[in-house]
């Protein structure tokens, strides 16, 4: 009877965990399973039945009370990241699961690139006008009959000024743009501390060329664009969100896409991820999509992989089953 305990990996999509832990001593003394695709359901719990430790890859599968009352034999949570939105801590600990966080690394700065890469690809077309293989006209009048606007002198609106969005406003600053800000607690002192406006969200939504979602979500933020708020938008604007899914009523922006009320969408959260293949934003023109990569770089999973091999080393050296190779 195999005596070793299990070590189940959910949501390693990148294979980041594959590749980057040495798994060499961990197998020697566990046995590891790792998911490179989503589970639900019966398919998620039967991967976990026999798991003594989970390694979450951030908030990608929700481990909520429900499910830890079914994992009995669970004595360890390891999620990447320093925050996990969709993992019960208290069910945990009340539960005598031990839970812990890798580092981080420089996520913020990497969303803001992000953000800006996004923003200048649906600014100046770039996924249409790009040539391939594929697409090697070289003025293809769809195209060419769009004549982007310059940023300069025109408004960026910011959802949100937290640490991400401080970075986003400094970089349109610098394209010359009148930055403008709104949350639910902005004050204008606060935001001409960062050399911004702060303005109401329907001035906000009303004026701006580029609108950048940069707002922790919550109860009260839920579908905070939806279609009456969509419907503030200029026919020419653009709408970027690098955030949370759950800040955008996704039915009332295909809808306002499709009728071309807005301009424009760029988008690398969804409701659910990975996105549908039938999902209608896939079969849209107006759209620019990326599959939630914002806070991916190398630094990053660097830390992710560092720390879950640490932590893995320690449960194992704890339980008297690990030893260096």
């Amino acid at each position: 009877m195999d005596s070793k305990p299990t070590v189940v990996v959910l949501d390693d999509w990148e294979n980041v965990l594959r590749d980057r832990v040495d798994w060499r001593a961990i197998r020697s003394r566990a046995n590891v399973i790792i998911h490179n695709t989503r589970l639900c359901g019966h398919a998620l719990r039967a991967a976990l039945s026999s798991a003594q430790v989970l390694v979450v890859f951030r908030d990608r599968t929700p481990v909520d009370a429900d499910l830890i009352a079914l994992l009995p034999g669970l004595q360890r949570i390891i999620s990447t990241g320093a925050r996990n939105r969709t993992l019960d801590a208290k069910a945990a600990e009340q539960a005598g699961i031990h839970v812990g966080h890798t580092a981080w690394g420089p996520s913020k700065a990497s969303t803001c690139e992000h953000t800006w890469a996004l923003i200048l690809a649906a600014v100046k077309r770039v996924p249409q006008s790009a040539l391939s293989a594929s697409n090697s006209r070289w003025r293809n009048p769809d195209v060419s009959a769009f004549m982007p606007p310059v940023m300069e002198g025109k408004r960026l609106g910011l959802i949100g000024l937290g640490q991400i969005g401080q970075r986003v406003a400094a970089i349109g600053k610098v394209f010359g743009m009148q930055v403008v800000t709104w949350s639910p607690n902005m004050t204008a002192e606060r935001a001409a501390e960062h050399g911004v406006l702060a303005v109401s969200l329907k001035e906000l939504l009303e004026t701006s060329l580029v609108v950048s979602l940069h707002l922790v979500p919550s109860e009260t933020s839920r579908h905070l664009l939806n279609a009456e708020r969509l419907g503030w938008m200029h026919a020419g604007a653009i709408l970027v969100n690098t955030s949370r899914a759950e800040l955008i009523d996704t039915d009332a922006l295909v809808d306002a896409l499709h009728h071309k009320r807005i301009a424009y969408c760029a988008l690398d959260v969804f409701d659910q991820e990975p996105l549908a293949p039938d999902h209608p934003l896939l079969n849209m023109p107006n759209v620019l999509l990326t599959p939630h990569v914002g806070f991916l770089c190398e630094e990053v999973v660097h830390n992710f992989a560092v720390g879950v091999q640490d932590q893995l080393e320690a449960h194992l050296s704890q339980q008297g089953v690990y030893s260096p190779l």
